[in-house]
C-alpha cells in the first residue's frame, strides 16, 4: 500500500508529471489525460453514492470503485515496467463482472422501447453523468492506445462501464418509483 507521507512535491510546477514507472513526462500527455478521465470517473461515482443509491447499487459501485483505481494504476505504467512490480490487473474476470450485472439489472428494468433522457432522482441522474465521462475516458484510452500500449482490458472494462452505469441509472429510478423521460423526437 503506498504511503503518502507528503502531498505536495512541488515537482510538478513546471508543467511535468511522473508516470508511475518514474518517467517524466508533461502533465497534457495522453497517458495523463486518459488516467486523469478515469479519476474524474471514480469520482463522479463517489458523488453518486453520496446522494444515496439502492442498496443493491451501493454494495457493487464501491467495488467497482477499487477496480478504476487499479485501471488508472494500469495506465500509470507503461506496459514494459508492469513486469517489475507487481500490480492489480484489470481482467477478463471484472469484464465478465460487469456483464453479469448489466443482465442482472437489466432483467428487472426490462427491455428499452426508447431512448430516454438522463435524469429521475439525484442518484439516477449522477450516474448518467458518471456514464458520460465513462464513455469519455474510453475515448481517452482509446486515442492513447493509437501511440502506445495499454492493458489489454482497460478499453473492455470501460466499454462495459459505461453500459453498466447506463442500467444502474435505470435501476435506480425503478427502485425509487421514478418513471423514465422518453426522448421525444418529435419536439
Amino acid at each position: 500500500m503506498p504511503r503518502l507521507t507528503k502531498i505536495y512535491t512541488k515537482k510538478g510546477d513546471t508543467g511535468d508529471t511522473s508516470l508511475a514507472g518514474g518517467q517524466r513526462v508533461p502533465k497534457e500527455s495522453l497517458r495523463i489525460g486518459a488516467y486523469g478521465t478515469v479519476d474524474e470517473l471514480n469520482s463522479q461515482i463517489g458523488v453518486a453514492l453520496a446522494f444515496g443509491l439502492c442498496d443493491r447499487l451501493t454494495a457493487v459501485l464501491p467495488i467497482i470503485q477499487n477496480e478504476l483505481f487499479n485501471l488508472g494504476s494500469d495506465l500509470a505504467f507503461l506496459e514494459e515496467d508492469k513486469q517489475k512490480y507487481e500490480l492489480p490487473e484489470i481482467g477478463a474476470v471484472q469484464v465478465e463482472r460487469l456483464e453479469n450485472l448489466i443482465d442482472e439489472l437489466n432483467e428487472i428494468v426490462g427491455r428499452l422501447e426508447n431512448f430516454i433522457l438522463p435524469g429521475g432522482t439525484l442518484g439516477a441522474a449522477q450516474l448518467h453523468v458518471a456514464r458520460t465521462v465513462c464513455r469519455r475516458a474510453e475515448r481517452d484510452v482509446i486515442t492513447l492506445s493509437r501511440e502506445e500500449s495499454v492493458g489489454a482490458f482497460v478499453i473492455p472494462y470501460l466499454n462495459r462501464l459505461s453500459d453498466a452505469l447506463f442500467v444502474m441509472s435505470r435501476f435506480e429510478n425503478k427502485q425509487a418509483g421514478q418513471p423514465e423521460t422518453l426522448w421525444d423526437s418529435r419536439m
